[in-house]
């Protein structure tokens, strides 16, 4: 039986193109009918690594960080916003909205991995924080997101102050960055060849219809 394309994802839960980029990939995969040949992996990456418990105003951030305007900001919300519900997915930008760290929710995202669970927790995620005004740095936040898709919460908020797991999540981070992984979400099949940023459809078709046939 031929082994299965592995596509990891190299991604953060408060980045806004890595939900759009992964929309396109899955409707890419469903459209081609590969489901059964392909095995996703979310790999950990912070947009924000030094970011406060308390994070931060989110237009302050984007500000901050890449000198965009508030007129800049609107507009690339509102994209946003129409690109997501063209892929099903609903951003819900709001007046006071936080940039959050995101580090714990990457330690329990690998927690996940073990239990096959970890997509579903990482779109919990996702929504949680771009759909329901949560803050994913809280703890409550991400013991119900275990909960929600079935994970032994106990067990896998244990981890947040664990040594070893945060270490093992910290490794995996530095590997990915000293690939050359320097923007998300970037999606390598097979570790490797790769393709970086929220890629059209069809280009996700392309990429997987050559890789399938290797």
């Amino acid at each position: 039986m031929k082994d299965k394309l592995k596509i990891d994802i190299v991604s953060d839960v408060v980045c806004p193109w890595c939900i759009i980029g992964y929309k396109r990939l899955e409707k890419a995969i469903n459209e081609l009918g590969v489901q059964d040949q392909v095995e996703i992996e979310w790999q950990p990456f912070e947009l924000n690594p030094n970011m406060p418990a308390e994070g931060q105003l989110l237009t302050e951030h984007i500000a901050e960080k890449y000198g965009s305007t508030p007129e800049e900001q609107e507009a690339s919300r509102q994209r946003m916003t129409e690109i997501g519900e063209e892929l099903g997915f609903k951003f819900d930008y709001f007046e006071g909205m936080k940039m959050a760290n995101t580090f714990n929710a990457h330690v329990l995202l690998e927690y996940a991995q073990e239990f096959g669970k970890q997509t579903e927790l990482k779109m919990r995620l996702i929504t949680a924080f771009f759909g329901e005004r949560q803050d994913v740095s809280d703890r409550d936040v991400l013991k119900q997101a275990s909960l929600d898709v079935g994970l032994n919460a106990e067990e896998g908020m244990a981890l947040l102050d664990n040594d070893e797991a945060r270490y093992n999540t910290r490794s995996k981070q530095a590997f990915w960055q000293n690939a050359g992984v320097q923007s998300v979400p970037t999606i390598v099949f097979n570790k490797k060849s790769g393709v970086t940023g929220a890629q059209p459809i069809d280009v996700f078709k392309e990429v997987l219809t050559d890789m399938l046939k290797k």
